[in-house]
């Protein structure tokens, strides 16, 4: 593994499984991403967490933890497979007030900030599905008027 370190931020580069990986944060906000080579290669071990984390932001999010004093905290699982892909990575969260699959399915459809997790959710709901394949299942649409819509 090829490891990048900063503080309050970690990158790595698996070799076995050629992918790339982030995580910034912990205690208030936790992120994990998957990243492309180009944003690894961005990324600087003397740059500010605030810089690497509008880096990792490109990327795919995998998971994240919020405990903000805003309301309950909560864990979002975008990725099943988080534990396994990132062994090193320092989880913060684990298991407290996770979101239901299907609360995480509609924020995914919903919101333009998690458009790069909808295939991954897409061919997992198939999956996950009785009788289903690895095909995304046609979603069911919902009208929304643009002033109620959120991006």
């Amino acid at each position: 593994m090829k490891i990048k370190k900063g503080y309050g931020w970690t990158a790595v580069y698996d070799e076995k499984l050629d992918r790339y990986f982030g995580e910034y944060g912990g205690g208030m906000n936790y992120n994990l991403y998957e990243l492309d080579k180009n944003l690894f290669d961005l990324l600087d071990s003397e740059m500010t967490e605030g810089d690497a984390c509008s880096i990792m932001y490109e990327g795919r999010r995998m998971y994240m933890s919020v405990n903000d004093r805003c309301g309950p905290p909560y864990t979002i699982v975008f990725d099943d497979e988080y534990k396994t892909l990132c062994p090193w990575a320092s989880i913060v969260g684990e298991g407290k007030n996770v979101w239901p699959k299907e609360l995480t399915d509609a924020c995914v459809e919903l919101f333009a900030s998690e458009k790069k997790n909808r295939e991954y959710r897409r061919k997992k709901k198939a999956k996950d599905d009785e009788g289903q394949n690895d095909k995304p299942r046609p979603l069911k649409t919902t009208t929304i008027n643009k002033e109620e819509s959120i991006n």
